[in-house]
């Protein structure tokens, strides 16, 4: 291969380690033999793409002959092939398969996932470990952009510290700089854009340029290099089986299994039977390929409903490795050989035509309608994640530190105020149209994540926020409340049990989302508990000094996306049954905060709101009916939804008040 950048030895016990890797991602995201720890198999390959990387750069700067460009088109030419065809293939087959807002979705996954920035609108999406992160196709990518964002830099970097100070020494300590300051970032941070960031992964892709580095200097006697290559081994099993997804990741954590590559890969252990065995080499080949093509079978079996389903699922596993098997001969293995027999700026020209003809598809998918037929059902339940306030952007999703827009809803004469987060935002056009048959009208005074609490900090705020923001703009609430008349009632709505248990639909158990004197991790801690109530109370109370007010008990959450869920029962043949959870899951998850609405109500005089008679049965609460979903999503209410509670609103203009 002509204009490769330098060639490195190839070391059977790195393709081994490559195919151990791979095999860890499988057995978790197939969820197999319980394995909790299998995603640090990633982390196993940053390491290994730090040192072979480092390895690359460091000879040809040595030889004097390192190409940026060289080394660029030699990465394209490794990564793009095998990711266009994934994403052809996906786009192809979601035109039949996907109803419309998931193939928009998959437009746009695709499209940032060839530009390599795909880490970065997942981390704005969703959590690697949240339940909806099955829903995203090319979730897996952000590794690849992880490690595109390091070959852009990385070189640059290196070249720098060469000409600096042309040495070895220099390079390792510059590396080590970094090392230090990736880990620290990685230690304090505690939000979803650590896991997918190059800051906070940088770390782990060093730390295998600075084992080359260290065999350069230093060479390690034979007894060594077996104690590293077993203990390696115990650190790997062990961070597999015992590391969970319950913490931010990575973390200090992540040192077992980046500590268990670095040794592995010291002890050049290339003779030992769990590198050099057929089925290694094999696995090790296709491990790119097989990374690329088994999450799509993972999301696929999840939008089938089948991922409980044993035999579904090694039929997956066997379809993952025929994928890899015919992407490694079909694409991977004819692509190098045909680029690398053309010239430098031919490979450019080929390379840059193809993924940019993918890119303009993919840019078409996600930006067009193209009003496909499917049947009426599908389209009914996939549009209704849509159907939503027509002001939203207007009254809820621009709150900022000056306070919420106070829309108006109804009739202009004010009747009653409505307080909360997105919860309370999501029912305001019923609540409004409540009012308009008393020609009455209604306030909305909402926040979005903010919860109805005396002095609750955010545990997790959103990129750019405080902790203590929403402590300002519920004040800011109270000031707005206060310049209405004393008999104008508030009511406030909110998902008030997430701030206590963490959302359910994310996966998240009894891990609360607010601190008052302290972070606790567990909800059923009872000084937390007790800090909760009472900030609870004294928020209600403190408006109910003046006027009346209204507490109103959750919202049902279905768990899932009732829209997506709906539609793709029905277009995968699968019972179009409607979507609904058992009354006694809604009150086993509710209790604490019925319990908390119930005493500021002994307290306070404060009245409260059931929305659980129009919504559920004596059984189960509904996210659809006949077939129509009454959520946007798993726990907002939609247009179509919200009109069910008019009649519990109207009980707040009437003189006889619902209670429950």
């Amino acid at each position: 291969m002509n204009h490769l950048p330098s060639s490195v030895n190839f070391r059977e016990d790195i393709n081994g380690l490559r195919a151990w890797a791979v095999v860890a991602v499988l057995l978790f995201h197939f969820k197999l033999f319980g394995i909790t720890g299998g995603f640090v198999g990633v982390d196993i390959f940053f390491v290994i793409s730090g040192f072979l990387m480092t390895a690359i750069i460091a000879k040809g700067l040595e030889r004097g002959d390192f190409s940026l460009l060289k080394f660029y088109i030699a990465r394209a030419r490794r990564i793009l092939p095998a990711l266009i065809m994934v994403i052809v293939a996906l786009l192809a087959l979601g035109w039949f398969w996907l109803t419309d807002p998931d193939y928009t979705e998959l437009g746009h996954q695709s499209s940032y996932a060839l530009v390599f920035i795909s880490n970065v609108y997942f981390w704005r999406k969703t959590g690697y470990f949240d339940t909806e992160a099955h829903e995203k196709w090319l979730l897996h990518t952000w590794s690849l952009s992880v490690e595109w964002q390091f070959y852009l830099a990385f070189p640059v970097f290196l070249s720098l510290l060469w000409k600096f100070r042309p040495d070895l020494k220099t390079m390792a300590l510059g590396l080590l700089l970094v090392f230090i300051a990736s880990l620290a970032l990685s230690g304090l941070s505690n939000s979803s854009k650590s896991f997918y960031s190059l800051s906070t992964r940088g770390w782990e892709l060093s730390a295998g340029g600075l084992v080359y580095l260290s065999a350069r200097f230093q060479v390690l006697s034979s007894k060594l290099k077996i104690f590293l290559h077993w203990l390696g081994w115990v650190l790997l099993v062990s961070a597999i089986t015992l590391i969970s997804n319950d913490g931010d990741w990575p973390g200090l954590s992540a040192l077992l299994p980046v500590s268990a590559a670095v040794m592995l890969i010291l002890s050049q252990q290339s003779n030992s039977i769990l590198f050099s065995s057929h089925i290694a080499q094999w696995l090790g080949d296709r491990s790119y390929s097989l990374y690329l093509w088994h999450w799509p079978l993972v999301v696929s079996l999840y939008f089938t409903g089948l991922s409980s389903q044993w035999a579904w699922v090694l039929s997956a596993i066997v379809m993952s490795l025929l994928l890899a098997h015919l992407s490694y001969q079909l694409i991977e293995v004819p692509t190098r050989q045909y680029l690398s027999d053309k010239s430098l700026r031919q490979e450019i020209i080929i390379i840059m035509v193809i993924a940019t003809v993918t890119l303009i598809a993919a840019l078409g998918v996600k930006k067009y309608d193209f009003n496909r037929p499917l049947p009426p059902e599908i389209e009914i339940s996939a549009n209704e994640a849509s159907n939503k306030d027509p002001r939203l952007n207007e009254c809820f999703k621009y709150a900022n530190e000056q306070g919420s827009p106070g829309c108006l809803y109804g009739s202009s004469e004010v009747g009653a105020l409505l307080v909360g987060d997105s919860h309370a935002s999501s029912v305001a056009t019923a609540f409004g149209a409540s009012a308009n048959k008393f020609n009455k009208g209604i306030i909305q005074l909402s926040y979005s994540g903010c919860y109805p609490l005396a002095n609750a900090k955010k545990i997790k705020p959103k990129a750019g926020k405080s902790n203590a923001q929403c402590i300002d703009l519920n004040r800011s609430s109270i000031k707005k409340i206060n310049t209405f008349k004393q008999d104008i009632p508030v009511i406030i709505l909110s998902r008030i049990n997430a701030a206590i248990w963490g959302k359910n639909e994310s996966g998240e158990k009894n891990s609360p989302r607010v601190f008052f004197s302290k972070i606790y991790r567990d909800g059923n801690n009872p000084v937390f508990q007790q800090e909760f109530k009472s900030a609870l109370k004294r928020w209600a109370c403190n408006i109910a000094e003046k006027r009346t007010v209204y507490l109103a008990r959750p919202i049902p959450e279905m768990g899932v996306n009732v829209p997506d869920t709906l539609s793709r029962n029905i277009l995968f043949g699968r019972a179009n049954e409607d979507i609904k959870i058992p009354l006694k899951a809604y009150h086993l998850r509710n209790r604490f905060v019925w319990n908390a609405q119930d005493e500021a109500a002994q307290e306070c005089g404060i009245k409260t709101l059931n929305p659980l008679p129009y919504l559920c049965d004596k059984q189960y609460c509904y996210g659809s009916k006949d077939g129509r979903p009454l959520y946007f999503d798993d726990d907002h209410l939609s247009e179509y939804g919200n009109k069910l509670l008019i009649p519990m609103f109207n009980s707040v203009f009437k003189s006889t008040v619902h209670t429950d």
